[in-house]
């Protein structure tokens, strides 16, 4: 089974290999951004602050080109609040004006009182600009292999062996 490792040729070959399964999968991802104008067009829900409409877990699909109409009142929105990296997704409860500098309320459907202590401090409403996208679609449950990495560091590791281990062993 090791034997390939003595092989340079076919260990750079498999090198390369990884190498261009990796930027596959970056080139897509960036391609899913440009066409969803969104810098993250997939997003995993983390909390159940979403139930019943969304689990913890569930992959969401996100759209954040509003050529023909805009944000409105019940759409469910995924925002970054300013110096967290953590998305929040939630449902638009309120809207004050129109255009580009229309203020939103957003709430989690399973909390009891909207969103406003989550906003960074001073900022009492969202803006269309804090917005990665509205949700179109999701996955049930697909996400929680993110959540298991997230919450367990050790099993990134793990799987990095592993896939490391598939690369070294595997016959062309």
């Amino acid at each position: 089974m090791l034997s390939s490792l003595g092989n340079p040729r076919q260990a750079a070959a498999q090198l390369m290999n990884f190498g261009l399964i990796l930027s596959t999968a970056f080139m897509l991802w960036k391609g899913l951004s440009v066409i969803t104008d969104s810098p993250s067009p997939i997003v995993v829900v983390l909390s159940g602050s979403m139930e019943p409409a969304f689990q913890r877990g569930d992959l969401l699909l996100l759209w954040n080109r509003n050529l023909f109409s805009e944000t409105s009142v019940g759409e469910i929105v995924v925002y970054n609040v300013k110096d967290k990296d953590i998305p929040i997704v939630h449902r638009v409860v309120r809207k004050f004006g129109s255009g580009p500098n229309a203020k939103l309320l957003t709430k989690g459907d399973n909390n009891l009182s909207d969103d406003t202590e989550l906003y960074a401090r001073g900022q009492d409403y969202l803006v269309r600009k804090d917005i990665i996208g509205s949700v179109q679609g999701f996955i049930p449950f697909v996400g929680y292999v993110t959540i298991m990495l997230a919450e367990h560091p050790w099993l990134k590791t793990v799987m990095l062996g592993i896939m490391g281990l598939v690369v070294v062993l595997q016959r062309e």
